[in-house]
């Protein structure tokens, strides 16, 4: 019977639930082994009151903890709250379609109730929704929300999720809006999105500060949508009117927003918005989306993004130079501008370096030995942009070279940047790198270490019986059974 409830966010081992129903069986109440605002909680209830002692199995009649010391009387009348809970959970499904009957005067109970409309016993599931229907008004909807979610993702749950909607179209949905659970806040906007519930201005706001991108997608499309259709011209309704106050609470917090899928959203609305010309400003974003939205509205508005990025590339030692302006010219594509990302590669601004790496990756122009002195960088970020750029190449660098970078005495980003190249180049190197590390201070470059060493195998330019791959294959012979050292040393043609 456990199988499936895993699947659920928040579900508690059913361990915690059989150990609950023994409490409940003694009498405890439900609020005092239960977390009853946790939608888990009552899924493992459901899932442990019918879980059986693996000491039990394969036994005649295997029965729970709590039935083997209190078993339910056969009059479910006598049950008080407690006991009615173990009821609803219990194994024998008359025993729960009976529980239901009795279930209605106790409210705590229609958690158990939400479950049991998604059972696989048609009578009880039947019998569950009638009583779920009669009593989910607005606000135990509202309390219920996050568990009837969580229950509607297995079959036979839907029906819980379309009564929810029905109880909450009229209903407030603030608390839902801001809800931790992150199914319960995408539930409460599609449907404040769907009645309108929310202005223009709230959906942009939301979109903004909502760090869930399926909110952030809905809400920004829902605000700009909602806005042409109230703000339309009569001669043209795709486009919004004459911008007033409406559209600027709407725009503003988009244009805004940290997350850059919402920006890029504001960006793209300028041109309908009739403020093309503001598009220029987001040419230099910190993000690719929203370049490449940029471009689109200042290319549509007549202007060109290129000669705008060429201008501010075009003097190097520029101390205001925007690191998206350097990595926006070379996503133009034109190789030329190489001629331009070249001189910033000594730009005092360690953003503007690495993206002139970045750059000359993007047009193909990653030249090793103009790239090569920035691996000693004093900037992580430079090192990191010039490791990607060299990785594809990095058997033109000299192995020797980067050895002398993975020593302890290097900075470490540096040893980081010299150590992924030795891997990359393979053969010989790659396992002398990575046999010198494999006891290294450092925790992360010692388990990186072990790891190459462990997926090494020699490549066509080891020469076969080279010695020295024996060694060092047997420095690290702590990192192999025995069966694979000796097979890894077959390999480069060592031993018998």
């Amino acid at each position: 019977m456990r199988q499936g409830f895993e699947e659920f966010e928040g579900f508690e081992d059913s361990g915690s639930g059989a150990s609950a129903a023994v409490l409940l069986a003694e009498g405890a109440e439900l609020s005092g082994v239960l977390a009853v605002d946790d939608p888990g909680g009552w899924l493992s209830l459901d899932a442990g009151v019918r879980e059986v002692p693996w000491h039990q199995w394969g036994q005649a009649e295997p029965l729970p903890a709590w039935e083997r010391a209190s078993p339910l009387p056969a009059d479910l009348s006598q049950l008080g709250e407690s006991g009615l809970a173990l009821a609803l959970c219990h194994r024998d499904g008359r025993i729960r379609e009976a529980a239901i009957r009795r279930a209605g005067p106790h409210p705590a109970l229609l958690p158990l109730i939400v479950i049991r409309c998604s059972d696989w016993a048609a009578p009880v599931r039947k019998r569950a929704r009638t009583l779920l229907r009669e009593a989910l008004d607005p606000s135990t909807a509202i309390a219920l929300t996050p568990l009837i979610l969580l229950v509607g993702r297995r079959d036979r749950g839907d029906f819980g999720v379309e009564l929810l909607g029905d109880a909450l179209r009229h209903a407030p949905l603030g608390t839902l809006l801001v809800h931790l659970d992150r199914s319960t806040r995408r539930f409460a906007h599609r449907l404040a999105v769907e009645h309108e519930r929310l202005s223009p201005a709230e959906l942009a706001r939301t979109a903004a500060r909502d760090p869930d991108t399926v909110i952030q997608d809905l809400c920004a499309t829902a605000a700009l949508t909602t806005l042409r259709e109230t703000n339309a011209d009569s001669s043209d309704s795709s486009d919004f009117a004459d911008s007033g106050a409406d559209s600027a609470d709407v725009l503003e917090p988009l244009l805004t927003a940290r997350p850059p899928r919402v920006r890029s959203a504001g960006v793209t609305a300028l041109r309908r918005a009739g403020q093309p010309e503001r598009a220029a400003a987001f040419l230099a974003d910190r993000s690719a989306q929203v370049r490449a939205c940029a471009r689109y509205v200042v290319r549509q508005h007549g202007g060109d993004p290129v000669a705008w990025y060429r201008a501010r590339c075009a003097t190097p030692d520029d101390p205001g130079i925007a690191p998206g302006a350097v990595i926006g010219l070379a996503e133009c594509q034109d190789r030329a501008d190489g001629a331009l990302l070249r001189p910033l590669l000594v730009h005092p601004e360690d953003a503007v370096r690495g993206q002139a790496v970045a750059g000359l990756r993007v047009l193909d122009l990653a030249d090793t030995h103009l790239l090569r002195p920035l691996l000693d960088d004093p900037a992580p970020g430079v090192v990191r942009q010039t490791t990607e750029a060299l990785l594809p190449s990095a058997r033109q660098l000299p192995a020797d070279w980067l050895l002398e970078r993975i020593a302890p005495e290097r900075p470490r980003h540096v040893r980081v940047a010299a150590f992924r190249l030795l891997h990359a180049h393979g053969g010989v190197m790659a396992l002398r790198a990575a046999a010198g590390l494999v006891h290294d201070p450092d925790v992360k470059l010692r388990t990186w270490a072990g790891q190459s060493v462990q997926r090494w195998h020699p490549s066509a330019d080891v020469r076969r019986g080279d010695p020295e791959v024996g060694g060092l294959l047997d420095r690290c012979k702590h990192l192999f059974s025995t069966y694979v050292l000796k097979r890894r040393k077959w390999e480069a043609g060592l031993g018998d």
